[in-house]
């Protein structure tokens, strides 16, 4: 079942993992915050001078509530920052939001992977309020009456989340390598500052990796429970 040893350290291993990234970069982004910019240029500023300098004219940058908020939709073609973000003139505020106008970019510029993220997006919703009771009712048939019908649906369910962690990954690093390369080119930090958000941006990165890492730990798991048969 799974609840067996082995899926407990997977579980564990991942929790530990997405618990030392998370901690490492919440103290990367205190550290960095701590870097004032030299051009005394807020998040908002930063991430308004990105979308002009990369001829976007018609996304707004805008304040929202809470922490870690921040993220581009594409819907409503506006670069979200945190209230921290949008008001801070630091290295990590300016990383932050470089990043978010990174998304926007790549929607600007019909990047592939975005395409292919916001394709898949319907599917995963689907997928993540389905996925708990399909799974959980599959392994109950399988062990109970050997039906394998709707565990191996609740693997595809499972499937899906995990390909969209995996697709997330590319979207995310070259968000961070169009933000790094634009505020390197266009001079808007003094190496100290840009060592400081790109060193920010490597930790948030990591994220994504041990999420999908622990998915596709997960899925293999399952596979491997269906494909083992009846104890």
């Amino acid at each position: 079942m799974i609840f067996d040893p082995i899926y407990l350290v997977i579980i564990g291993v991942t929790f530990l993992l997405s618990l030392f990234v998370s901690t490492k970069l919440k103290n990367k982004f205190a550290h960095y915050s701590k870097v004032y910019l030299s051009n005394g240029m807020s998040g908002k500023e930063i991430a308004e001078k990105m979308l002009a300098d990369n001829g976007i004219h018609d996304v707004k940058v805008v304040s929202v509530r809470g922490q870690l908020t921040d993220h581009y939709n594409p819907m409503t073609k506006t670069v979200n920052l945190s209230e921290v973000v949008y008001h801070e003139r630091n290295a990590a505020a300016a990383a932050v939001a470089a990043h978010e106008c990174g998304h926007a970019v790549q929607h600007a510029k019909a990047y592939t992977w975005l395409e292919m993220r916001s394709k898949m997006v319907p599917a995963v919703n689907i997928s993540s309020n389905l996925l708990q009771w399909v799974l959980m009712g599959g392994i109950f048939l399988y062990f109970s009456s050997g039906i394998s019908i709707v565990l191996w649906i609740g693997i595809a369910l499972f499937a899906v989340t995990t390909a969209f962690a995996f697709v997330t990954l590319p979207v995310e690093y070259d968000a961070s390598n169009r933000a790094l390369a634009w505020l390197k080119d266009r001079n808007m930090v003094l190496p100290n500052e840009y060592a400081g958000a790109k060193d920010a941006l490597k930790w948030a990165a990591r994220t994504y990796v041990v999420a999908a890492i622990g998915s596709l730990g997960q899925l293999i798991y399952f596979i491997m429970l269906a494909m083992r048969g009846r104890d």
